[in-house]
């Protein structure tokens, strides 16, 4: 029973790591080098974003890199506030390899 917990556990954090899709113009360009953007957790590392992406795409992955964009400050009505911070990976797919992150829209 314990090792069938553990391994939803484990897919659970699958879900975790990856939070949504980037999707804009700077973005879809690079779809031709055969990369995809990915919001993810801030604590997330390059192994679990690699894992995550393999277990659920089902794709195999060359390379990860990461980019934290700090919150910009603004102001509204004379207040301001701060952006939330979050955190990018461009995961680089083998050759071959696609995932269409906008099947679902």
């Amino acid at each position: 029973m314990a090792k069938k917990q553990a391994a939803a556990a484990i897919e659970n954090r699958h879900y975790d790591v990856l939070v949504a899709p980037h999707i804009t113009e700077k973005t879809t360009m690079l779809s031709d080098n055969n990369s995809v953007v990915f919001k993810v957790a801030g604590t997330a590392s390059k192994p679990e974003i690699k894992a995550a992406i393999e277990a659920i795409y089902g794709v195999s992955v060359t390379g990860v890199n990461t980019i934290v964009t700090k919150g910009k400050t603004k102001r509204w009505k004379g207040a301001s506030y701060k952006r939330s911070d979050f955190k990018k990976a461009i995961v680089t797919l083998k050759d071959g390899d696609t995932i269409d992150i906008t099947s679902g829209i």
